[in-house]
């Protein structure tokens, strides 16, 4: 069975996922490569969904649920900012 992680980790590594992608080196070809942006949108996929269920939970607390928000926010920002 799968351990549970806590929703503060979670919000944690979702923010880890988007600066991973931030920091991927471009290729020569330029940034319209395939691959890179495949993988670019990856990284931007696991971080949502890392936390999308968070805000459903009946114990998310107000503040838990502004910071998923945000992590939805800094990931359209992610990729407007690398891929755009």
């Amino acid at each position: 069975m799968a351990r549970l992680i806590p929703a503060a980790e979670r919000i944690r590594r979702a923010r880890l996922l988007i600066q991973k992608a931030r920091d991927l080196p471009v290729p020569p070809a330029g940034k319209y490569d395939f691959s890179y942006v495949a993988e670019v949108k990856d990284l931007l996929r696991q971080a949502r969904d890392l936390v999308k269920f968070i805000s459903y939970t009946p114990s998310a607390s107000a503040e838990m649920k502004a910071d998923v928000q945000k992590v939805f926010a800094e990931a359209d920002q992610a990729n407007q900012e690398i891929l755009h």
